[in-house]
């Protein structure tokens, strides 16, 4: 046999290129390599947007907007699968925020989609193209998006990260976050640890997908390019015609072919599931229609009862008081949508007060079923009631009494089957404090009942109690700060005077609603959403705030000694001629707050955001404002004698008339003791005034012997 000749191109350099420091590596630490920079480049794609956008949120500068819809769509879809805290309400963030977090949200799934595309269409993404690692078929070719799409989306992220999350949702540690990342990239390296150790193996991505990681300068086969020698050559030759039935069988995708290689097993598999789901679907039907035929029935037997009863009740009938009562009872255990209807319209047309007595009991034994047509009832008279001539002193009567009957009958429901209303709709409700020209008088009392999840919008509950009352509960994972966790919708509620003493509102979203002269001593506020809310002569001693939100609020006269204010964002707010002695402000965002007459004795305002507040004629004798931000602040005729300002920043910040010399106590005044701080000298030492405005010469006298700094000092 003649031996072909190959004839050899001169023109090619006759030494290879000398391979790079990176393509030198084993296959393995660069495939590895090349994974971890993907990773690394998706990461800071988002991870840069999202931290200037939370620098920008910062500032206090810039105007507030409203969080974008489609980011508290994002972020309400991710807190629910990682048991997060839900976000009630849209937050204001400045609006470079929308637009960056936005962007942190966009760049991370267009570069994932655009390595994806590359994977498809080369075989590399560009940190493979670095490292030298191709991905191909079982054909040698790219894989294609199908299998680019199992590759990643599946088998190296879905089904890894998935085992993470089951372990970790029923394990004890739920819903601990920190837990759930260990044990998802626990799971995702575990999954690609398997990279071939040896030939033939391959990572279950890579099993899943039909494809193989090789080396990219070798783009013949996994370990070096495949050796060719002539013989072999033709004789390869010879044969080709005789593989062409294998070639074909080759190239059909991996699922099919496995399916074909497998025919019996295939069919039987079919044909069982098919079976299954025939003979499933006709148990389904015949239980549905069942039941269908069931609950007509039973219709059917109510409305014959409910007819026989309406005859008993009706006044034409000869039927004596004591028979009245009995049948309104027996109406009232139907617990059907027509006799619910029925004896709600009665508690309105009814006079007997026997009658009357009798009809809240048959609603209070409905329950909460019957809470949506009482509710419909108590708007429509309450619209009456308002639309009610002032001179028609009767007519105004009528309706009052009417509505406090519906009142009473609601307020009963909610104390017997309280802790089972879990979104209870009570929305525009009027159950506010009411009397009438007679002796009928209604307070709505819920002290100690759980309310958690109940809606509550727009609601009128003045002077209301709920002493020791809780709206808010774990929910059905029994852990708290999670997703499912029940809290009460108290958006815009009128709450004027109401009595909250002790009562858990953690979480609760309480946005633009009025608590004026509200009782809230000691109630747990924690991070309770109170933006626009009304807070005037408010009593909050004690209370719980930490983390909440009261931006734009109004906290004119209110009492927040003790209060615990901790990390709490009340940008904006209004809080002059606040009592605050010894409340705790570290780290909180007073940005733009005025504070003006205000009494912060004692406070405790380290780390705080001052920036721009107005503390004019406040008194801060002995308050605690170590490394505060006090920029451009007006501390105009301010107290500030034995202040601690050590590491604080009061550039910009107004002095005019403040008064930084500690004055001696009259030993009468024993009601504020200032705090022992140690030496006076070290109230102000180190702290730069150079760029503070209206230091006269008694205050820079003050601050040069007591260790400040200014450029006049000598």
């Amino acid at each position: 046999m003649t031996t072909p000749i190959v004839r050899r191109n001169d023109s090619q350099p006759s030494k290879s290129k000398a391979p790079t420091k990176a393509n030198s590596l084993p296959l393995i630490t660069r495939r590895f390599a090349a994974w971890t920079a993907e990773i690394a480049l998706v990461t800071t794609s988002g991870l840069v947007p999202f931290g200037l956008g939370a620098y920008a949120n910062s500032r206090s500068d810039i105007n507030r907007v409203p969080l974008h819809p489609v980011l508290v769509v994002t972020e309400r879809a991710i807190a629910r699968p990682l048991a997060l805290p839900v976000s009630y309400g849209i937050r204001n963030v400045t609006w470079p925020t929308n637009y960056l977090w936005m962007l942190a949200l966009i760049a991370p799934v267009t570069l994932s989609w655009w390595q994806l595309y590359l994977l498809a269409k080369t075989g590399s993404t560009l940190p493979k193209r670095w490292f030298g690692v191709r991905i191909v078929n079982e054909q040698g070719k790219p894989p294609g998006l199908g299998a680019s799409v199992i590759r990643e989306g599946i088998g190296r992220w879905s089904v890894p990260v998935s085992i993470a999350y089951i372990l970790w949702r029923y394990s004890f540690a739920f819903p601990n976050l920190g837990l759930f990342t260990f044990l998802a990239v626990l799971m995702v390296l575990g999954e690609s640890i398997s990279l071939s150790s040896r030939q033939g193996r391959r990572a279950l991505h890579d099993w899943l997908a039909g494809t193989d990681a090789i080396d990219g300068k070798r783009p013949n086969g996994r370990n070096g390019l495949v050796k060719t020698n002539e013989p072999e050559a033709q004789a390869a030759t010879e044969t080709a015609p005789a593989l062409i039935g294998s070639t074909a069988e080759t190239n059909l995708p991996t699922l099919w072919r496995r399916v074909r290689q497998n025919s019996n097993l295939a069919l039987f598999l079919v044909t069982l599931g098919s079976m299954t789901t025939v003979l499933a679907t006709l148990i389904g039907t015949q239980i549905y229609i069942q039941k269908q035929q069931n609950q007509r029935e039973t219709k059917q037997i109510n409305s014959q009862k409910f007819l026989e009863l309406v005859k008993q009740v009706s006044p034409n009938s000869a039927a004596s008081l004591e028979e009245r009562q009995s049948t309104i009872l027996a109406m009232g255990s139907l617990n059907d949508p027509q006799s619910i209807q029925f004896l709600t319209d009665l508690l309105v047309n009814e006079s007997n007060p026997v009658l009357l007595n009798s009809i809240q009991q048959a609603l209070t034994t409905v329950g909460i079923s019957a809470i949506p047509e009482l509710k419909n009832k108590n708007q429509f008279l309450a619209n009456e009631l308002q639309s009610a001539s002032s001179s028609a002193s009767q007519e105004r009567e009528l309706w009052q009494k009417r509505l406090q009957l519906n009142q009473q009958t609601i307020n009963k429901i909610l104390n017997v089957y309280g802790g089972k209303i879990n979104g209870l709709d009570l929305s525009r409700t009027t159950l506010s404090q009411s009397s009438s020209a007679g002796s009928s008088f209604f307070n709505l009392v819920l002290d100690d009942i759980d309310l958690s999840g109940v809606k509550l919008k727009s609601a009128d509950l003045n002077q209301a109690s709920f002493k020791g009352s809780r709206f808010r509960s774990v929910g059905e994972d029994g852990r708290w700060d999670t997703f499912d966790d029940a809290i009460a919708d108290l958006t815009q509620v009128q709450m004027k005077q109401a009595n909250l003493t002790d009562a858990n509102l953690s979480r609760v979203l309480l946005t633009g609603s009025d608590l004026s002269r509200a009782t809230l001593n000691r109630a747990n506020l924690a991070n309770a959403r109170l933006i626009g809310a009304n807070l005037s002569s408010a009593q909050l001693v004690g209370a719980d705030l930490r983390g909440a939100v009261l931006e734009n609020s109004s906290l004119t006269g209110a009492d927040l000694g003790d209060a615990k204010l901790n990390e709490a964002n009340l940008y904006a707010a209004r809080l002059g001629r606040v009592i605050a002695i010894g409340t705790q402000l570290s780290f909180a965002n007073l940005t733009k707050t005025d504070w003006q007459g205000s009494d912060l004795s004692g406070a405790y305002l380290d780390h705080a955001n001052l920036s721009n507040a107005s503390l004019s004629a406040s008194r801060l004798t002995g308050a605690v404002l170590r490394s505060a931000q006090l920029e451009n602040a007006d501390l105009r005729n301010a107290d500030l004698s034995l202040a601690d300002l050590r590491g604080a920043n009061v550039t910009g910040a107004d002095f005019k008339d403040t008064i930084l010399a500690p004055s001696r106590q009259d030993p009468a005044d024993q009601f504020v003791q200032t705090p022992d701080i140690g030496t006076v000298s070290a109230v102000v030492t180190g702290v730069d005034f150079s760029q503070a405005k209206n230091l006269d010469a008694k205050q820079l006298a003050y601050i040069c012997t007591q260790g400040g700094i200014h450029p006049r000092c000598p």
